[in-house]
């Protein structure tokens, strides 16, 4: 078996994917994206691609390796996101030619069913309480929010305790029962942190995520680890388990890699067994499309400290265009009592519906992150 060729498709939202053929009619979808910047890694994995056309897909392992170290400059968002589809694809073609699901190919299922959770609130957390109780209603046993919108470095006691009030009325909205994950967004500076994680504290949160931008020294995201009991999450702004030692080092409890950015199921296999010599557990980032979804949920079968899988129906950034418009079923995604079944069909256990995929790129997007400025015009973390 050869590969053929690798195509890539501009999918409304924010999204990208790609469809790799093989001269036995055997083909594998992948979701190389990163958001914002979708053309450029468009761009990057055609130039990958030169690299693999011709070859046995099968030979995973050392595709990944030629991926990566076949270019004197390597890692970074938009190599390893173009790697991580390329990779998707290929686990996809092996296991639809060996005729089983993906996480039997990574030793075999370690769990039965895998927990997720929803966003509510936006970008600018608003209407907590009552999204919340929607999808208390819907049947989540937990959900994930936004800390706050744009925030000073240092914010006011009022930004701060509406942040808390917020906090407080998700906790409410949830029960004892059910978790709460916070995600700061990379938004608020060391000290602010430090502050923040402590008056949290009183809600319990499942953890916090991303509580200072990723490029600060390890030492200051120990810093934040240490300021509280509250569990620190991060990871989606990084791409290799060499860049996961340092924040794991750091104390650091939940390791989020996304399988969009962190060279695919390869490598999150790889970030996660890390993460395990060190007690911490595997929740990956995923507000993206189903590919990357089923990518995900594949490793999270197979993985022992997986914790919780992030997901995102429903989602804010949507505007109309869910996830599973692009599949022929979407059976995969019917969520119950919070919680995904174990997918048996072969490859990522998923069906795209090809058609739905090439008339979406007819369109296509242009989609940007936001700017975000301060009330005195200076520029702040989105």
């Amino acid at each position: 078996m050869k590969i053929t060729g690798i195509e890539t498709f501009l999918v409304q939202p924010r999204w990208l994917f790609l469809k790799i053929s093989t001269d036995e009619g055997v083909s594998g979808w992948g979701e190389p994206v990163v958001e914002g910047r979708a053309g450029t890694v468009r761009a990057a994995v055609h130039e990958l691609a030169e690299l693999v056309v011709g070859e046995d897909p099968l030979r995973i392992e050392d595709h990944w390796q030629v991926l990566r170290r076949g270019g004197f400059y390597r890692g970074g968002p938009v190599l390893s996101s173009a790697m991580a589809g390329i990779d998707h694809a290929l686990w996809d073609i092996a296991g639809k030619v060996r005729g089983v699901p993906v996480h039997e190919l990574l030793g075999g299922p370690v769990r039965d069913r895998v927990r997720v959770y929803s966003w509510v609130g936006g970008d600018r957390p608003s209407g907590i309480f009552d999204a919340v109780s929607a999808q208390v209603a819907a049947g989540f046993t937990a959900v994930k929010m936004n800390v706050a919108g744009p925030l000073a470095p240092i914010a006011s006691p009022a930004e701060a305790n509406a942040a808390l009030a917020r906090a407080r009325a998700a906790r409410e909205a949830l029960g004892p029962d059910r978790d709460l994950a916070i995600d700061f967004h990379g938004r608020v500076a060391p000290a602010l942190a430090r502050r923040l994680v402590r008056m949290l504290e009183e809600v319990q949160p499942m953890f916090v995520e991303e509580p200072i931008l990723p490029e600060l020294p390890a030492e200051v995201l120990a810093s934040v680890v240490g300021a509280s009991t509250v569990p620190i999450a991060t990871g989606e702004r990084l791409y290799s388990r060499w860049e996961f030692k340092p924040v794991l080092d750091a104390g650091v409890a939940v390791v989020q890699p996304d399988p969009s950015h962190a060279g695919g199921i390869s490598e999150l296999r790889r970030i996660a067994s890390l993460a395990e010599i060190y007690g911490a557990s595997l929740a990956p980032h995923c507000p993206l499309g189903p590919i990357a979804l089923a990518a995900a949920m594949q490793v999270a079968f197979a993985t022992p400290n997986f914790l919780i899988q992030e997901q995102s129906l429903g989602m804010h950034y949507h505007d109309g265009h869910e996830p599973v418009a692009y599949l022929a079923d979407s059976a995969l995604f019917r969520f119950t009592d919070g919680y995904a079944a174990r997918p048996t069909g072969p490859g990522l256990g998923i069906e795209v519906d090809e058609e739905a995929v090439r008339r979406a790129d007819e369109t296509g997007h242009r989609w940007r992150s936001p700017v975000w400025r301060l009330d005195d015009g200076g520029l702040t973390e989105w």
